[in-house]
């Protein structure tokens, strides 16, 4: 109850941010005592947030702090499902581990579990994820799609698409797609995303979108092992991000997606996602678990695997690494 009501507060004061509104203005809109108001106002103080307040006059908000807590996202919203059931957590293991435990117990589609630090954040192929507190968007979104179990991958590559395009969206940075779903920015990594499902037989379950982006990290961030691939969007960018308007962009960019996908099928996700690749067309190399493969890549395919073009063969991978 307490935190639904300072996200109203919140939203009243961030309606105006020019003007100061009068306690009882406060009241009325939220529905609670002027002293209420008040307490709650010193809890959001307490949150970082800076609220001036004179007599006869009353609270006027006059600074944020970059939060990702579930008012200031709630605030962001623009979709119709995605982000709209949140779970908020200031520290977590993993936001994979909070989501599946969720979707068991029956979370709607579109719900989303957010932590402001991970300590066993989990990548692809089993690696782990750096994930400082406070600096990044660590998060995980339910979803239950009803499509043969068959056709899961090509939730990955609709992520990716969705991601790339809120990030360019929201910095105007030139991010590009590494197959499958890696974002990069000049070569270096500020995204990664991770699929996983439960399903039976022929039937999914659910499906869980872990996304972890690098968003406000300092240099000093990330260890000189880590350095040599990875970036942030503010280290790129040179400014910082709001990591609340990032989010709801994301969840605005997969929602619009995600529907035309179950509408129109993968080929117009396929068609953007070639565009937002910058890979189609260069040499590149991929490690597979059994080879290296080099070549030209040469489209993605309608299962959402990768067509290379090798001096001698047309070769298909559906798992690897890929260097250009």
């Amino acid at each position: 109850m307490g935190q639904a009501l300072r996200h109203k507060i919140l939203s009243v004061l961030l309606e105006d941010r020019s003007n100061f509104l009068s306690g009882e203005e406060i009241s009325r809109k939220v529905g609670v005592s002027r002293a209420a108001i008040w307490k709650h106002i010193e809890e959001l103080r307490n949150e970082g947030y800076e609220i001036d307040a004179k007599p006869r006059k009353g609270y006027r908000l006059i600074y944020r702090p970059d939060r990702v807590a579930t008012e200031e996202i709630k605030n962001e919203l623009q979709t119709e499902n995605f982000g709209q059931h949140l779970r908020y957590e200031p520290v977590a293991k993993s936001t994979q581990i909070l989501a599946h435990q969720w979707a068991r117990a029956g979370a709607e589609e579109g719900s989303l579990v957010i932590a402001d630090e991970q300590q066993e954040g989990k990548g692809r192929l089993g690696r782990n994820w750096h994930s400082p507190p406070r600096t990044g968007i660590w998060m995980s979104l339910i979803l239950r799609p009803n499509i043969p179990i068959q056709q899961a991958a090509h939730l990955t590559l609709l992520a990716s698409v969705g991601v790339c395009l809120a990030i360019r969206r929201t910095t105007k940075l030139p991010v590009k797609i590494k197959w499958p779903n890696d974002i990069l920015i000049e070569g270096k990594k500020v995204c990664g995303i991770l699929t996983e499902l439960r399903g039976d037989q022929d039937k999914i379950n659910y499906v869980i979108l872990g996304i972890g982006i690098n968003v406000n990290q300092e240099p000093d961030d990330f260890s000189s092992e880590l350095s040599d691939i990875a970036t942030s969007l503010s280290i790129e960018g040179k400014t910082k991000y709001s990591r609340a308007t990032l989010i709801a962009n994301v969840m605005k960019e997969l929602e619009d997606y995600y529907q035309l996908y179950l509408y129109k099928g993968f080929d117009p996700i396929r068609i953007k996602w070639e565009s937002l690749s910058g890979l189609i067309g260069q040499k590149i190399t991929a490690r597979t678990p059994q080879s290296l493969i080099e070549g030209i890549a040469e489209s993605l395919n309608s299962d959402g695997s990768l067509l290379i073009r090798t001096n001698t063969d047309n070769v298909t991978i559906y798992s690897a690494d890929i260097k250009i």
